[in-house]
């Protein structure tokens, strides 16, 4: 006999604080990415009212223009106005940067295999930290994704663009939605509720900022199928949400972390990415986890699956590779396994070259998910090893 129970996920929008930081510390990278691909890059962003500060660890050959960057970011959200706290064109812009710790560049340009006597040129790169991190997928959404991120993501970005568009003039930056699913054990059956919180003008009453987000956001974003007489929705449920952004809460890079990835569905090892190059594997390797997880079960292994590695700083190889399908594989856990480290090769020099990650295309996945985006060109996201993998089965 299944099992009712509820699951909730949320999703912020780029006018976020958090989120904020995060799109700038991206930003950084991209420029550095586009001018010098194999710069080392740990960019870290704090926001406050009036103020963006960038600091970090950088070595680079190209000069990258940080203060431009921060205030062509800060108006290309939405923060053009004093009044709201934080102005691209006025606030402050500090910047503090050091280079890599040479410790640290050492373990990642030549790995502990490397400094034997090995000729293969991805035994050369070390991991850029220790630490583990996971990949999941299912088959919940066309996405391969749990249907509460997607369905919370999906309300962010058309509460972001309906501003933009000036259907909802009166909507600022920041913002949240919130979506709980009702599951009949592992399969989704309804929306049991929405919350939508979002920034707005002083003069629009909540009447009429609940009616306009409920007929331009909720409902124009969630399937008719899925809402029914007893999904609760709540619009701004302080009743009032006109300090936002920077000015009602501090932002830091890299404190969103189960949004950027599953919305809490599938476990995480604890870092964040935006800000950070790939030879950081908190960001290479959670892209290859979710690449692999999303290939299995494209091509049938299992109903929903996570995958974990862990490494070891200056170390290539992986410590260890899980594979958990939570009961639906069609093979077993350790001979998926065994087909995962045969067909994907998880050196970090091996997932930077196989998934094109010295390029600039960070700072589009630093609102919105960095997983399960359609509308993106992400190559995590392809399904290019399905075939391959169908022959194992």
């Amino acid at each position: 006999m299944t099992k009712k129970r509820y699951f909730s996920s949320e999703s912020v929008t780029e006018g976020h604080p958090d989120k904020m930081a995060d799109q700038i510390s991206d930003a950084v990278l991209d420029a550095i990415m586009a001018n010098d691909p194999n710069g080392r890059v740990a960019c870290e962003t704090a926001l406050t009212t009036g103020m963006v500060m960038v600091m970090g660890e950088i070595t680079t050959d190209c000069y990258v223009d940080v203060p431009k960057i921060v205030r062509d970011v800060v108006k290309d959200i939405g923060y053009t106005d004093a009044s709201y706290g934080l102005d691209y064109n006025s606030c402050a812009v500090l910047v503090t940067i050091d280079e890599q710790s040479p410790d640290i560049s050492q373990g990642v340009t030549e790995s502990l295999e490397f400094r034997g006597d090995k000729a293969d040129k991805y035994d050369e790169v070390g991991a850029g930290d220790q630490g583990m991190m996971f990949g999941y997928a299912c088959r919940e959404t066309e996405e391969l994704m749990p249907l509460p991120i997607v369905l919370s993501h999906k309300l962010t970005n058309k509460l972001a663009e309906v501003r933009k568009r000036g259907s909802l003039s009166y909507l600022r930056p920041d913002g949240k939605a919130q979506v709980t699913v009702e599951y009949d054990g592992d399969i989704p059956k309804r929306i049991e509720a929405v919350v939508i919180s979002t920034q707005h003008d002083e003069d629009i009453t909540l009447e009429a900022l609940t009616e306009d987000v409920k007929a331009q956001v909720i409902l124009a974003v969630l399937p008719k199928e899925l809402v029914d007489d007893e999904t609760k929705i709540y619009v701004n449920p302080t009743g009032r949400f006109v300090i936002g952004g920077p000015h009602g809460d501090a932002g830091l890079t890299g404190r969103k972390i189960i949004v950027d990835t599953y919305g809490g569905m599938g476990r995480h090892g604890g870092g964040a990415f935006s800000g950070k190059d790939c030879t950081k594997v908190d960001r290479s390797a959670a892209y290859a986890c979710r690449y692999i997880a999303k290939n299995l079960v494209a091509a049938g292994y299992a109903d929903r699956l996570e995958v974990q590695v862990a490494y070891a700083i200056g170390v290539s190889r992986p410590m260890s590779v899980l594979v958990d399908t939570f009961g639906t594989g069609k093979l077993e856990a350790e001979k998926i396994e065994e087909i995962v480290t045969s067909v994907f090769d998880l050196r970090p020099g091996a997932i930077i070259d196989n998934l094109r990650l010295r390029r600039p295309i960070y700072r589009q996945t630093a609102a919105y998910g960095h997983f399960g985006r359609n509308d993106l060109d992400l190559p995590w996201e392809a399904l290019d090893k399905v075939e391959e993998l169908k022959k194992h089965l």
